[in-house]
């Protein structure tokens, strides 16, 4: 056997299975895909009993804003600011949630937010 090879053919402790790659390139792969159909999917939310509804996209953008006609009175203003803004944070914190919870399904709990992915 030739100095610094083991008996995979690979060199000593930095080389690389094969099936480790293989498992990596799966999984980058499957990142990938899980990443697109987040971004794709629609979440709801809404605030004051219904009154202020929202939907955001996986890519937080905000697709829509329904308000109940009756809640429209000048004096409610502020109140209506806060219940549209209780229910997109909501709404974005459920997309939050669901990228998170897919993409730990997918590497297995290993947090690879340093490495960008």
């Amino acid at each position: 056997m030739a100095k610094g090879y083991n008996n995979r053919n690979l060199r000593g402790m930095g080389g690389v299975d094969k099936n480790m790659l293989r498992q990596a390139q799966k999984m980058s792969a499957d990142m990938q895909k899980n990443q697109t159909n987040l971004q794709n999917r629609e979440y709801s939310a809404q605030s004051g009993g219904g009154t202020v509804k929202v939907v955001v996209t996986g890519q937080h953008r905000l697709k829509s804003i329904t308000i109940d006609p009756e809640a429209l009175a000048p004096e409610d203003a502020e109140l209506m600011q806060d219940m549209v803004l209780t229910a997109v944070n909501d709404a974005m914190a459920q997309a939050d949630k669901d990228a998170s919870e897919t993409m730990s399904r997918i590497t297995g709990g290993l947090n690879l937010g340093s490495l960008g992915l």
